[in-house]
C-alpha cells in the first residue's frame, strides 16, 4: 500500500541551519530549457532557493536533508497560465451564482488552490472571479496562512454588456441590477479606464477581457466581436500605465484581430482563428493560451441532455474538435504557445490532462512540458524566479515515476511537490 505525506503549511523548511542544505537526489532531470534528460543528478536547496545542481548523488555533509527520488524523473513545478479557482463548472451553475456568497467561494476556492499544487502546478494565473476572492486567497498563501500555488490574479473580468464576461445574462430583468465599469462592464472608453483602474485599486496582477462571446455564457453567439477598437485600446492603454497586461479571452476572428492590434499580451482559446491571426500574433509577440483541455471538456458535457443550457449546448458540442485543429496549425504556423487549461471549467486537479491534448495535436512532449515552465515563466515576467532548475531559482520540485517523453500521460501523476522549498506532497512508492 502507498503511503501518502502532506505537508501541512505552516511548516517552516526542511532544515533550520542556514549552513544545512537539502539534497534531492533525481534518478533523471527535465530541467525546463534543455531538450535532454539529465540522469543522476543532485538538486542542493538552501531555504527557498537552489543553490546547485551537481552531477551524481552528492554525500550529504552535517544537518543535510536527503529526498531520495533516484527513481524518478524531477523537474520544475508546472504553470497553468489559465484558471478560475473559485469554482468548477457542473450542471447546476447556473442555479449556484444565486444561492453561494463570498465566503462559499472564498472556501471552495482554498480547497482547490490545494488540489492543483498537489498536481504540480506551483504557479497559476486566474482569469477571473468574483468578490476578489482570488486576490485575498493570493495573499494567503503568500502568508503561508493556506497552501496552494502562487497566484497572479485578473480580480473581475471585463465585458460589455451581454457580453461574455456579464455574469448577469441569462437573468431576469428584475434581478440584473445596474452594472457598471466597477463591476467589469465597460461601455465606452471612460468605463474602459474606470474599469481598469479598479482593477488596480483592488490589487490586480493582470486584466482579462472577453473580447469575443464565450461557450458557457447564456447568449447566442460564442464567436462575434464585443469590444470596439477604442475600447480595447483604451484597455490596454491604461492597463500599461498602470504596469498591467491584458488577457483576451477570444473565439472568433474579428474579436481576436481587434484585440492583437490593440496589443494584448494573450489570446486564451483562440478557437477560430485563421492564418491572418496567426501571423498577426507572431508579428505582435502574441501568446496563444490554447486551453484545449476546456474544449474537450464542454465536448464531452454537450452529450448528456440537460447538462447546459439551451443556448450553450450547440456552442459546447462544436468547439473541442474546432481547438484540436486550431491548435496544430498555429504550432505548425510557429504562433508562441504557452500552457493553459481553463480548469474551474473542468475539474481543479486534472490541469495535466492537457499536456496529452497537446501532444496529440501535434507539440513534441519536451515542448508541451517546455510550454508550461520556461516559457510559461517568461510569458508572465517570473524568468528570474521560477520556470527552471537552475541555480538561484526558487525551489519549486516536482516529481513522477517513468519518462513522460515516452508516455505524457504520467504528467498526469504527480507524486512529490516542493514549492518555495517547502514539501507539500511526498507519496512514498
Amino acid at each position: 500500500m502507498k503511503k501518502i505525506i502532506t505537508c501541512l503549511i505552516g511548516i517552516a523548511f526542511i532544515n533550520n541551519s542556514p549552513n544545512a542544505d537539502t539534497l534531492v537526489y533525481a534518478g533523471n532531470i527535465i530541467d525546463g530549457i534543455s531538450n535532454q534528460i539529465q540522469p543522476n543528478m543532485t538538486i542542493h536547496i538552501n531555504g527557498n532557493t537552489i543553490s546547485k545542481i551537481a552531477p551524481g548523488f552528492s554525500i550529504p555533509t552535517d544537518g543535510d536533508t536527503v529526498i531520495n527520488l533516484k527513481e524518478s524523473t524531477v523537474m520544475p513545478g508546472l504553470m497553468d497560465t489559465h484558471v478560475h479557482l473559485t469554482g468548477e463548472y457542473n450542471a447546476k451553475s447556473q442555479l449556484q451564482r444565486f444561492v453561494l456568497n463570498e465566503a462559499d467561494y472564498a472556501l471552495n476556492a482554498s480547497m482547490y488552490a490545494k488540489k492543483t499544487l498537489e498536481a504540480g502546478f506551483t504557479v497559476v494565473r486566474n482569469l477571473g472571479d468574483s468578490y476578489n476572492v482570488t486576490i485575498a486567497l493570493r495573499k494567503a498563501i503568500n502568508n503561508k496562512i493556506v497552501p496552494g500555488p502562487l497566484i497572479l490574479s485578473a480580480g473581475k473580468t471585463l465585458s460589455s454588456t451581454g457580453g461574455h464576461g456579464d455574469s448577469t445574462n441569462g437573468w431576469a430583468k428584475i434581478i440584473t441590477g445596474n452594472q457598471n465599469a466597477k463591476d467589469g462592464i465597460v461601455n465606452g472608453e471612460d468605463d474602459a479606464r474606470k474599469a481598469v483602474r479598479q482593477r488596480y485599486k483592488d490589487g490586480a496582477d493582470w486584466i482579462k477581457i472577453t473580447a469575443t462571446g464565450g461557450v458557457l455564457s447564456v447568449a447566442k453567439s460564442g464567436q462575434n466581436p464585443q469590444f470596439t477598437d477604442a475600447e480595447l485600446n483604451t484597455i490596454v492603454k491604461t492597463a500599461k500605465d498602470y504596469g498591467l497586461r491584458v488577457a483576451a479571452h477570444a473565439h472568433g476572428t474579428e474579436g481576436m484581430k481587434r484585440a492583437v492590434m490593440a496589443g494584448v499580451a494573450s489570446i486564451e482559446h483562440g478557437t477560430y482563428m485563421n492564418r491572418e491571426i496567426m501571423l498577426l500574433m507572431k508579428q505582435h509577440g502574441t501568446f496563444f493560451v490554447p486551453t484545449l483541455l476546456a474544449g474537450s471538456w464542454v465536448a464531452e458535457k454537450a452529450k448528456i441532455d440537460g447538462f447546459f443550457p439551451d443556448l450553450v449546448r450547440p456552442k459546447a458540442a462544436e468547439i473541442g474538435p474546432v481547438a484540436i485543429n486550431t491548435f496544430t496549425e498555429a504550432y505548425e504556423f510557429g504562433v508562441p504557445i504557452v500552457f493553459g487549461t481553463d480548469t474551474g471549467v473542468s475539474a481543479h486537479g486534472d490541469n495535466a490532462q492537457e499536456f496529452a491534448l497537446m501532444v496529440k495535436a501535434g507539440m513534441p512532449e519536451m515542448e508541451a512540458i517546455q510550454s508550461a515552465t520556461s516559457i510559461a515563466a517568461d510569458f508572465l515576467g517570473l524568468a528570474e524566479t521560477h520556470g527552471s532548475l537552475t541555480k538561484g531559482k526558487i525551489a519549486d520540485v516536482i516529481a513522477i515515476q517513468g519518462n513522460p517523453l515516452e508516455n505524457i500521460r504520467l504528467m498526469e501523476k504527480v507524486h512529490f511537490v516542493m514549492k518555495g522549498g517547502v514539501i507539500y506532497k511526498q507519496i512514498h512508492q
